[in-house]
Order: C-alpha cells, then sequence, then structure tokens
C-alpha cells in the first residue's frame, strides 16, 4: 500500500469512528437538541382548528386561532399531550354554511382527534352533523345560537354562553336604563335572528314591548328607511343582534338621524372596529360581550404573550379560544387517550375546570351552566366595562 493510500484508509477509520467530521454528540435522554431542555416527543395528536380567516369575520377568525397557538405552545412545553406532540391544522369556515361544510369535511378526512373552533354560528351549524357522524369531539369556542344545541347530535360542545344567557343580559340592561319598548335588528342568519327572537321573547315576557322587528340585509349600506321606521316606532332603545361592520353603520345613521335612545350591540359586535367605524357615534354604545380578557385580572400573563408574539392587543374570543384549547387537553389528558368517546366522555364530565373566563361545568345540553357575559361600553374610542 502507498503512503498516499494508507493516509486516506486511516482517516477514513477515524471519520467513521467519530475521532472527528460531523458526527453529533449524543443527546441527555430526556432533552432535546444542545441539552436544552425541550420534551421529546413520541408521535404527534393532531387538532383542528375551525375558524374565519377570509371574509368579513376574518380578524376575529385569526384573533381565535392566534389565542389557540399560545395555549398549544404552552401545552407542547410541559411535554404535550400523552407524552405526544400537539400540532394543528386549519381549516377555514369563511363564517359560510357551505365553506363551513367544506372545512369540517377537510379535517374530518385529515383525521384529527378533535376540532376547536366555530365563530359564526350560521356556518357552524351545519358542520355538526359532519362531525357527529365522524365522531370528532368540538369544542366551539365563539358561535352560541342556541340551534347549535337543538342540532347538537352530541358531540359539540359550547363554551361562549348560549343566546338565552345573552337575551337575559340583554333585557337586564336595557330595564337597568328604564327602557320599556325596544327595537330589534337581525340580519337572519342563524346567530343574530336567533338571538332577536329570544330578545324579543324575554323582553315581551317580563311585560315590555317590542315597537319594532327588522331584518337587514348583510352588506347594507342605506339603513335610512330603518332609522326613520324606528324613530317613528317610538323606541326607546335599539339592540343590533348581528356583526360589527354593518352594526357601526348603523349606529352611525341612527344617531345622523336624531335617535337619541340607548343602543347595544351583541356580542358579534365586540369588536373595538366597530368603535373605530362608528366614530363619535360610538360613544356611550354598550354591548353584551362574551368575557374579554382586558377585564380578566387571570389573563394578564395571556396579555403579555399574545402581544409579544403578535405585536397587538388579543380580541373579545382570544380568551375563550385560549381557554378551549386547554380544556381539551385537560380533556385528552383524562380521557388517558386519542379515543373518541373517551374524549367526549371527558369533556362531559368536565367540573369547575378553572379557566382565564371562568370555570366550566357543562349542562346535560353540553352548553355552560352559568353565564359568562359581561357589559361594556364604548368610550374614548375603546370598550370599557359598563359600571
Amino acid at each position: 500500500m502507498t503512503k498516499r493510500l494508507w493516509i486516506l484508509t486511516l482517516a477514513v477509520i477515524l471519520i467513521a469512528s467519530g475521532v472527528f467530521g460531523c458526527t453529533q454528540p449524543t443527546e441527555p435522554e430526556g432533552e432535546g437538541p444542545e441539552g436544552s431542555g425541550a420534551p421529546q416527543f413520541d408521535g404527534e395528536i393532531l387538532i383542528g382548528v375551525m375558524v374565519p380567516v377570509t371574509g368579513s369575520e376574518a380578524t376575529y377568525g385569526k384573533d381565535m386561532e392566534n389565542a389557540i397557538k399560545i395555549a398549544v405552545d404552552e401545552i407542547n412545553a410541559a411535554g404535550g399531550l400523552l407524552g405526544k406532540e400537539v400540532k394543528l391544522t386549519l381549516g377555514d369556515d369563511g363564517c359560510d354554511p357551505q365553506m363551513g361544510s367544506a372545512a369540517a369535511s377537510k379535517l374530518v378526512s385529515s383525521e384529527v382527534a378533535a376540532v376547536l373552533g366555530g365563530y359564526c354560528s350560521g356556518a357552524t351549524i351545519p358542520t355538526l352533523k359532519i362531525y357527529g357522524d365522524a365522531k370528532v369531539p368540538f369544542v366551539i369556542i365563539a358561535a352560541n345560537s342556541t340551534q347549535l344545541i337543538a342540532e347538537n347530535p352530541g358531540w359539540s360542545f359550547m363554551i361562549n354562553s348560549p343566546g338565552y344567557h345573552q337575551a337575559n343580559a340583554a333585557a337586564d340592561c336595557f330595564e337597568d336604563f328604564g327602557s320599556t319598548k325596544l327595537a330589534l335588528v337581525h340580519q337572519g342568519d342563524g346567530f343574530s335572528e336567533d338571538l332577536a327572537n329570544l330578545t324579543r321573547q324575554e323582553w315581551e315576557k317580563r311585560g315590555n314591548q317590542v315597537v319594532a322587528y327588522d331584518v337587514v340585509n348583510k352588506g347594507e349600506q342605506d339603513f335610512s328607511s330603518l332609522v326613520t321606521k324606528i324613530k317613528s316606532s317610538g323606541a326607546q332603545g335599539v339592540y343590533w343582534t348581528a356583526y360589527h361592520a354593518d352594526g357601526a353603520l348603523l349606529i352611525r345613521q341612527l344617531r345622523q338621524g336624531g335617535f337619541t335612545g340607548d343602543i347595544v350591540v351583541a356580542d358579534g359586535s365586540s369588536s373595538v372596529q366597530l368603535l373605530e367605524i362608528a366614530g363619535q357615534a360610538g360613544e356611550g354604545v354598550y354591548c353584551t360581550s362574551p368575557p374579554v380578557v382586558d377585564f380578566l385580572p387571570a389573563a394578564k400573563e395571556f396579555i403579555a404573550k399574545y402581544n409579544d408574539k403578535y405585536g397587538q392587543q388579543p380580541g373579545p374570543y382570544s380568551g375563550l379560544a385560549y381557554d378551549g384549547a386547554h380544556l381539551l387537553a385537560d380533556a385528552i389528558k383524562r380521557a388517558g387517550s386519542t379515543d373518541s368517546d373517551a374524549i367526549r366522555e371527558a369533556l362531559e364530565t368536565t367540573d369547575e375546570f378553572q379557566t382565564l373566563s371562568g370555570t366550566i361545568t357543562f349542562t346535560p345540553e353540553k352548553v355552560l351552566e352559568k353565564s359568562n357575559f359581561i357589559i361594556i361600553k364604548g368610550e374614548g374610542g375603546k370598550w370599557v366595562l359598563a359600571e
């Protein structure tokens, strides 16, 4: 063997034996790269996220997705679930029934262990059967129409208080103002029409009058005839039960048209964007709101994490989205597996689970036992807690 060949042979032997070269040192057991302490996972658990990330309600949907990601980061940092890493896959429902059905079918075909999401009730309702037929547990974060209760085949759990809780909150609010005559305006979708009907029933049950009850089209720009009707009806208050983009225009035109009564909007209009679009007309508007994190003492750390990660304030459904992810994680832990029946049973037996928004216990109808609505008020271009 020549000297040159002998040297090459020796080099190959040394590289193979790890004396020098690119061989990585063995990691300490149970730690991640370079001994970072990152948990090692044995597989993954895939969770579906169904929210609108396109369309008029995309701001809400993206906010919910962001909050879920923060919760999942925390869960994985603590070792994941059942020794596995939690992964997310998105289904965009676009706040549209057809898109919702397509998103649900996509998530089911991806073989997710469960689903988090549901913002618009109209887009969420047709997905209930899809998830039910596939036996996929579904934690509904924001949507709260009572139609969700009626059409739930038993696999869906609502963590935003149902419509009848909100109707009670609205009625209490207007009675506190001293109103007896009310105008109700909705947009004919599964959420806003259901809430308008429930509010009318509750208001009239208390001996008060609904003097105007109207439906408007989504995207409508001119409310002049409706403003005239409401003013002539003698209504002392107006309850807008639909979403913020159109609600802001109605509020502005009501004030421009001379309506001086009280205006309250439902939780679908709890975005600060309603106040931004309404401008000065938004001052003094009230909202039957979900538990917004700004007003939750337990949410300070979450708000800081959200600001740090996304460079903006969390939105009105971020707290519920974060809570929903941790609720589902707790159920999977208690189930001890990703078996769908076991997860559903664990969710059903949830008892006083502590979240940012309060405690969660479900009724037999799989809705919150206690209302989580709060009343907020537009003041100085932002929402403040009403006194």
